[in-house]
């Protein structure tokens, strides 16, 4: 039995699942399996994943129609066997030493159930940036941390099975931010996270379709947040960060949708979005923006295609990792 089961879902990662899977052979602890999931891909994504595997048998292959994100990881989840599960999403890439360093720490540290890592920023306008602090001056996550701080807990991470024992499958009902729902639940449960601040993966920021990826982060990370009330309602300071969060990223979607709505040119849908958005932040420009929205949308997309043409694409929260 391995030591270590990595989770790669894949779809339509042709230019870049290669590398993903030889970043994982070329670990230092070598006592591994990936668990490469093609969910469907419409690419030569499986091929080139059935090419390595036919030359490293620490590689297993599984194909099924698409189920998206999470479906996929269940999927892997179902069939790793080891005591340890790694997850390393088919764009991505570790240093060598990522898993041995992290493998190091739950040795070490027989009450911690999962180690968070850190990586720099792979492509777009942030390459070369870390994705956490290092070193980082945040406590290991918890429940409150989690919930207020939606990127206490890095994608590349790892965890005991029981773990998975424990809390089940990522909920395939959620297209985005599935992550997130898990670290929740494993918070809610009880288990222990600590982090490994040291950089040693690299995520890819891939740039198609930024305003679609946005607006589907935003909806997302408000249904976690629907989704988790219930099980806080008995604890009023996670309540109180919840709500404060939702308040935040409710804004936060208002703005994404004025941003889209202008972009498509509907302009009935950006007054009604400009509106609700001064609702919750005010300010005058808002307001402006509102009024010619309204009364002089012609003059109102040129000034926003002005604007954008010279302001660099900011990401929300929710859309990293």
């Amino acid at each position: 039995m391995p030591a270590v089961s990595v989770l790669m879902p894949a779809y339509d990662v042709e230019p870049y699942v290669g590398d993903a899977i030889r970043s994982v052979l070329a670990q230092s602890l070598g006592d591994l399996e990936v668990i490469v999931v093609d969910d469907g891909s419409r690419d030569g994504t499986a091929e080139v994943a059935s090419a390595i595997a036919g030359e490293d048998p620490r590689v297993r292959l599984v194909r099924q129609a698409n189920r998206g994100l999470a479906g996929a990881r269940n999927t892997a989840l179902r069939m790793a066997r080891a005591d340890v599960l790694a997850l390393l999403d088919s764009d991505d890439l570790w240093e060598p030493d990522f898993l041995a360093e992290q493998m190091a720490i739950l040795a070490a540290r027989p009450e911690v159930d999962i180690v968070t890592g850190n990586g720099w920023m792979y492509g777009g306008s942030r390459h070369g940036e870390l994705a956490r602090p290092c070193p980082d001056p945040r406590p290991d996550p918890d429940l409150a941390a989690i919930l207020g701080d939606e990127r206490a807990v890095f994608i590349m991470s790892v965890f005991r099975r029981r773990v998975y024992e424990v809390v089940g499958s990522f909920d395939e009902t959620m297209r985005t931010n599935e992550d997130y729902d898990f670290w929740l639940r494993a918070a809610l449960a009880g288990f222990r996270f600590t982090r490994n601040d040291r950089p040693l993966g690299h995520y890819r920021i891939r740039t198609d379709s930024l305003s679609a990826s946005e607006m589907r982060m935003l909806r997302g990370i408000l249904r976690v947040y629907a989704k988790t009330r219930p099980f806080v309602q008995n604890r009023p300071r996670e309540v109180a960060i919840l709500d404060a969060q939702a308040e935040r990223f409710e804004t936060e979607w208002h703005a994404a949708e004025a941003r889209v709505a202008l972009e498509s040119s509907d302009f009935p849908a950006a007054v009604e979005h400009l509106g609700l958005l001064h609702a919750r932040r005010g300010g005058a420009t808002i307001a402006f923006a509102r009024l010619l929205a309204r009364w002089a949308p012609g003059m109102l997309a040129r000034v926003y295609g002005f604007r954008r043409s010279r302001t660099p694409a900011v990401s929300a929260g929710p859309m990293l990792p």
